[in-house]
């Protein structure tokens, strides 16, 4: 029998449904945010928190933890989402998003938040610093994960490749980065702001084991791919992951103008229709 159930793929959607309204209620209120991207990697941070890594909210720095890395920083409300819910911290902070004193910025802050590993923003240093949080667990002899979420447009910098030939060197088999590979990015389609493609044949030049997830919205193929992924051994793995932008709003899905943009009152009313939560609101 599969151990991918039928309830457990719908607990999971409907926590990624739940955390969808709140990524777009957080960042309407602030009048500010990234919800494109955060829609595109919610399923899969989703299944990480609440499936795959080995977590207690109630210890957050518990040396034995497996470590989340959002390299693409500027989609932290799809994590403070998460974490919120997990009992990290309260909820009732998520209302407070980028606002002054708030625990909760534009972009994380392992300082300020709960849960936070590492303080992001600055695109492209993500993964090196997973490099060397998947090195000392080496070198401590711990047994815990390194997974590290960089965006497709966060590739065209010089020192993810850096961060990708140290990982092969040192056989890093405790590290998974996924790319979140919507295709899109602030300026628009990542293949003609500067191509990536063929970005499979690139990792594999450097020494990653990389597998391809067709759908990186699709709650089983996920569990399945982080499954397959924590079985790697002697390499690095790297996800490539084909999402959507803004997906589960239809008017949002693969549209560049929401990388950087909130709803208007309109679309939100809108939105809150097609995410079927009731009850839910923030004025």
């Amino acid at each position: 029998m599969s151990i991918y159930t039928s309830q457990l793929i719908k607990n999971l959607e409907d926590k990624a449904k739940l955390f969808r309204r709140e990524i777009l209620e957080m960042t309407f209120k602030a009048g500010s945010g990234h919800p494109g991207g955060s829609m595109s990697t919610i399923d899969i941070i989703t299944v990480l928190y609440y499936y795959k890594m080995n977590i207690d909210p109630k210890r957050p720095k518990w040396e034995n933890r497996d470590r989340f890395i959002l390299s693409k920083g500027h989609v932290c409300p799809a994590l403070y989402a998460v974490l919120a819910e997990l009992g990290f911290f309260s909820k009732e902070a998520l209302w407070t998003l980028r606002q002054p004193g708030s625990i909760l910025q534009g972009h994380p802050d392992m300082k300020k938040t709960p849960g936070i590993e590492m303080s992001t923003g600055s695109l492209g240093q993500g993964l090196s610093v997973a490099c060397g949080m998947a090195l000392a667990a080496r070198l401590d002899k711990r047994d815990y994960n390194v997974y590290c979420m960089l965006g497709d447009g966060e590739l065209q910098e010089g020192n993810i490749w850096e961060g990708a030939m140290f990982a092969a060197h040192e056989k890093l088999e405790k590290l998974i980065a996924i790319v979140d590979r919507n295709r899109l990015q602030i300026d628009g389609n990542t293949e003609d702001v500067i191509s990536l493609e063929p970005l499979a044949d690139k990792w594999k030049a450097f020494g990653w084991e990389v597998l391809e997830l067709e759908d990186g919205n699709d709650m089983k193929q996920i569990l399945i791919i982080l499954d397959k992924a924590t079985n790697t051994k002697g390499k690095p793995t790297v996800i490539i992951a084909n999402t959507i932008k803004g997906k589960g709003v239809t008017f949002m899905e693969n549209k560049v103008g929401y990388h950087g943009s909130v709803l208007k009152l309109d679309e939100m009313e809108r939105a809150r229709r097609e995410l079927e939560i009731p009850g839910f609101k923030v004025d």
